[in-house]
């Protein structure tokens, strides 16, 4: 028997594992605030045993051992599945090329303000300088 205390965004909870005949049981329990070590060692010797009886736990079958594959297969199978395109690839790489598209536009955009903003700066300062020249 296993018990697991771990916070869960909100509150702390506490998973009790416990494996009978080759099948896990998991029952869920929450402390609410974090849990003191005395808190949770009353719940061990006092309450945890009436939780599991009371409660219907959640029955989990074994899981299939995952046999060990040949790594040039693995390989090349990733290989296949990166060649491979998606559906939403295509639609992924249009909206790519519509961004890269209206990135150039606006750049090409702010380079003729900020010309535009220079040459209005630089007449501005002729024509302050030859009103400064003729005494005004």
């Amino acid at each position: 028997m296993k018990l697991t205390v771990y916070y869960d965004d909100q509150f702390w909870v506490g998973v009790v594992e416990e494996i009978v005949d080759s099948r896990l049981m998991a029952a869920r329990y929450v402390f609410g605030t974090e849990p003191h070590d005395t808190d949770v060692l009353w719940f061990i010797n006092h309450k945890m045993m009436e939780f599991l009886a009371s409660s219907k736990p959640l029955v989990c079958a074994p899981r299939p051992k995952i046999k060990s594959a040949n790594p040039k297969k693995l390989a090349r199978q990733v290989a296949k599945e990166m060649q491979s395109k998606g559906i939403s690839t295509y639609s992924q790489e249009a909206i790519k090329e519509d961004l890269k598209s209206r990135k150039v536009e606006r750049r090409i955009e702010s380079k003729l303000q900020r010309e535009e903003l220079a040459e209005k700066k630089r007449k501005i300062a002729t024509l302050k300088a030859k009103a400064k020249h003729r005494g005004k």
